[in-house]
């Protein structure tokens, strides 16, 4: 099951998104953060989060399996007046266990539709080039508009290229 958690849930499903982070980047999943990554790092990462889902500048999707966190994706809003059509996909995480079932996809078509019915025409985002993560944007109607050498170290440490990719969604665009 999918659902959007808002401020008062979040802290409540901060340690099992952290077991969640955890899992995706000591999986090897280039999304931030180096491994090992500490547990009680991944806990305040997700803490910290809170007041921007409290405040509507990011939006939170969780996947559950029964009490666990199986998944989740963000969307976040610019706060910018010229730039409020437009938001940028985040955190993108499915646990090892889960990948390959499907469960990415639907996180990512959660998040595309909920973008359309809040007013948002363009999504963007960047992922590592030649991860599992791009083949999903690919075969889910992203474009992609180039990459960046050296943008950012892999879990390993390795400087790795990213590659950014966008979509158009809502008004008469089927997603």
């Amino acid at each position: 099951m999918i659902s959007r958690t808002d401020g008062r849930q979040l802290p409540a499903l901060v340690e099992k998104l952290a077991d969640l982070l955890a899992d995706t980047v000591n999986g090897g999943a280039s999304i931030g953060f180096l491994a090992p990554l500490d547990r009680a790092a991944a806990v305040a990462w997700w803490k910290a989060r809170v007041e921007a889902v409290s405040a509507g500048g990011l939006a939170v999707w969780v996947a559950r399996d029964g009490d666990r966190v199986v998944g989740t994706v963000g969307l976040l809003f610019p706060d910018k007046p010229n730039s409020r059509h437009r938001a940028e996909l985040v955190k993108l995480m499915v646990h090892q266990e889960g990948r390959g079932q499907g469960l990415g996809r639907a996180l990512l078509a959660t998040a595309e539709r909920a973008a359309a019915d809040a007013g948002i025409t363009l999504l963007h985002l960047d992922t590592e080039t030649d991860s599992p993560a791009e083949r999903l944007y690919g075969r889910a109607g992203w474009t992609r508009i180039g990459a960046i050498p050296d943008y950012a170290a892999d879990p390993q440490g390795t400087l790795r290229p990213t590659s950014i990719y966008y979509k158009r969604v809502g008004a008469g665009v089927s997603a």
